[in-house]
């Protein structure tokens, strides 16, 4: 079995909000991201993931509920891991008027990491070449790009990113997420907090969703996209006409477009071939149609029986 870098059981975050009203933020939260590789911690906006992320980092307490890192329990022991844990929470703060490697070089004089990690953490984000230009004249992805090396002058062995890719545009979104993978390839355990399905499958080798507070589904990628099998199934044939009448006559659900059919309501794709064959029409494509990562997602966290838990205050929710 994997080492485990972040565990929780049956974590619980209860508060207030200023107008007195009850919140759940996090409920009975069991979490597990093994050691290495980008894991997603995936839920809709208010689902507590920032709320957890804040517990794990000790920026809020829990109510209850057990947290361990690097299997270290948190917050009793924080301080004994906290040198080995990077994160960017929070929009990035640095100097406007000050260069990139200015701003780097008094963080790292701060906890006493030398010129070199500086070139090395700039180099590691791509901003070697832009490290003499003035933050504030920097694209948001840059200033991103210049959090997370911030966050690397202490060589961690855990990153937490939570939604790093918000407000950047598709250029921007591209470079996070090959950052990302670069970083977990060098060894690095990131943990990916976001909302951005598509980025998610292509960078994650496992995932945690959450709803309301609750983990609804945990695995790698591969596991929570195949289980759901097939949303439906392309199908190429001469007679398209004539194709459809029996295939929907067979009680399948079938669309049609004037290159190819679509069939749903089927999970074994070789039936599609037998009705067909039947009648002596013989398909020269059969393309099943897998759900994607969004699709696993919208269907776990619409279930409406996942009660309301009202809302919530800015600080609570992810």
């Amino acid at each position: 079995m994997s080492e485990l870098v972040i565990e929780t059981h049956d974590l619980r975050k209860e508060f207030r909000t200023r107008r007195g009203r009850h919140v759940v933020a996090v409920d009975g939260l069991d979490l597990a991201v093994p050691r290495g590789g980008v894991h997603g911690f995936l839920g809709p906006n208010g689902s507590g993931k920032t709320t957890t992320i804040r517990m794990l980092l000790g920026l809020a307490s829990a109510t209850t509920g057990q947290m361990r890192l690097f299997g270290e329990p948190v917050p009793h022991r924080l301080p004994s891991v906290a040198n080995r844990i990077g994160a960017v929470v929070e929009q990035p703060k640095f100097l406007p008027s000050f260069i990139a490697r200015r701003n780097l070089s008094l963080l790292a004089g701060s906890i006493g990491a030398s010129r070199s990690e500086v070139d090395r953490a700039l180099e590691q984000v791509g901003l070697a070449g832009r490290d003499r230009d003035r933050f504030k004249t920097f694209s948001l992805g840059m200033k991103q790009r210049l959090a997370i090396a911030a966050t690397l002058l202490k060589r961690p062995d855990l990153l937490i990113l939570d939604e790093p890719s918000n407000g950047l545009d598709p250029a921007g979104i591209r470079e996070i997420r090959e950052l990302i993978r670069d970083l977990a390839e060098t060894g690095v355990t990131v943990l990916l907090s976001s909302h951005i399905l598509a980025e998610v499958q292509q960078v994650c080798d496992s995932v945690s969703i959450i709803g309301n507070g609750r983990l609804l589904a945990s695995g790698t990628v591969h596991e929570l996209v195949g289980r759901e099998g097939i949303a439906g199934v392309r199908v190429g044939v001469q007679d398209l006409e004539a194709a459809r009448r029996h295939l929907a006559a067979a009680g399948l659900t079938v669309t049609r477009n004037e290159h190819e059919l679509y069939v749903e309501g089927v999970s074994d794709p070789a039936r599609i071939t037998r009705i067909l064959a039947g009648h002596d029409l013989y398909v020269r494509e059969l393309t099943p149609d897998r759900k994607d990562l969004e699709s696993v997602f919208l269907d776990l966290t619409r279930d409406d029986s996942l009660p309301s838990r009202g809302a919530t205050e800015p600080e609570a929710q992810s």
